[in-house]
């Protein structure tokens, strides 16, 4: 019987490990654009690599890094994520991954790819174990799901906020995202900011587009919304954003690298009025890391993330971020930006998964052999 592993537990980490990330079909390890999850991935497997681990990572063509890559997708099937061809795509590249590792030698397989993924680890009974890491928010019905193979698999939660939205699962730990800090270049002097705020987000009324517009306009501050329109969030975005594209609020549809780097560090702060439980929120992180405080509404891992006083403030309506807005010079810059580099860079989150992995290759040694 696995236990769970508590994120504060600190276990000995063996000099090298042998460690297969299984990522996803649809875009590249790392993402040339769109690609939350293999930009995760991507940043993971470079640090255990520079921790001297033999890093495999199991994806789509065109995937590439200082570590070995496995292509089992091609490009191609990228124009069906989302059509009916979808999910055949999606199984056939979990069966070509899970026969993958159970042909070569590994001592720890780590699952990105979602629930279908923790279903074949579950039942695969391979010689490794298996950790998974869920990057989404979370049903009732999928911690029903949970529950049941939790003793199957190590499951991992990206915060505290996603842990709670399913009661009752044998989590192994927490463990947060983390960026690059070298890609972003932080402006820490408030002199050399410009007085815009912006909102890094999909084009949605989760994201709470319409609030970052009323706050922007009653501060009398220009407003960068910066985000690809979701498809099912069209009428929201007619209605209730393009309107209001005025010169004082201006829309940036796709901004990435460079680009997107100097946008959040030369705002004065992101705001994030966000609507709903959210598990994460990276475009957070970004913005402090860029030494860009972040005005967020206390919902899902915002206040995991935000530290009060020192990378941001937390609000509870409109008006609390209107007052927090007058207390950004409170806010050391240079700080911001240094404890945001340290508490979610790649080392801190290498370390988490090390704990998770050593952990699981113990208990997997007193457990019963898998049937061959």
């Amino acid at each position: 019987m696995l236990r769970p592993c508590q994120t504060s537990s600190v276990v000995s980490i063996v000099e090298s490990r042998r460690i297969a990330l299984i990522v996803s079909p649809w875009y590249p390890v790392p993402p040339t654009g769109y690609g939350g999850i293999e930009l995760v991935a991507y940043n993971l497997a470079r640090e255990l690599t520079a921790q001297g681990h033999k890093v495999t990572v199991l994806g789509r063509q065109g995937s590439h890094g200082p570590f070995e890559t496995v292509a089992l997708a091609p490009e191609s099937w990228q124009k069906d994520l989302g059509n009916q061809n979808g999910i055949p795509r999606h199984n056939l590249f979990l069966y070509r991954s899970y026969e993958t590792v159970r042909r070569r030698s590994f001592d720890v397989i780590h699952d990105h790819s979602g629930l279908m993924g923790i279903l074949v680890a579950s039942q695969a009974r391979l010689q490794a174990p298996v950790a998974a890491t869920l990057h989404g928010a979370l049903t009732e019905a999928e911690g029903d799901f949970l529950r049941a193979v939790a003793r199957q698999v190590n499951l991992v939660a990206i915060s505290h906020a996603q842990q709670a939205t399913v009661a009752g699962v044998e989590w192994r730990a927490v463990v947060h995202n983390a960026i690059d800090p070298n890609q972003y270049r932080p402006i820490t002097n408030v002199a050399e900011k410009d007085d815009y705020l912006i909102e890094l987000a999909r084009i949605n009324p989760d994201k709470g587009q319409h609030i970052a517009i009323e706050v922007a306009k009653r501060l009398k501050r220009r407003l960068v919304l910066a985000g690809k329109v979701d498809p099912e969030a069209q009428d929201y975005f007619e209605e209730r954003i393009k309107p209001n594209l005025n010169g004082q609020v201006v829309w940036r549809e796709n901004v990435k690298g460079k680009e997107k780097a100097q946008l959040l560090a030369k705002a004065r702060a992101l705001i994030f009025p966000i609507q709903w439980e959210e598990p994460f929120g990276m475009a957070m992180v970004e913005a402090m890391v860029s030494g860009t405080p972040v005005i967020a509404f206390r919902h899902g891992a915002a206040a995991e993330l935000v530290e009060p006083g020192v990378t941001g403030f937390l609000a509870d309506d409109v008006e609390g971020m209107l007052d927090a807005f007058e207390r950004l010079d409170e806010i050391d810059l240079k700080r911001c930006a240094e404890v945001a580099a340290e508490r979610f860079g790649p080392a801190r989150m290498a370390e988490g998964y090390m704990n998770v992995y050593e952990r699981a290759i113990e208990q997997a040694q007193y457990s019963e052999p898998p049937l061959s």
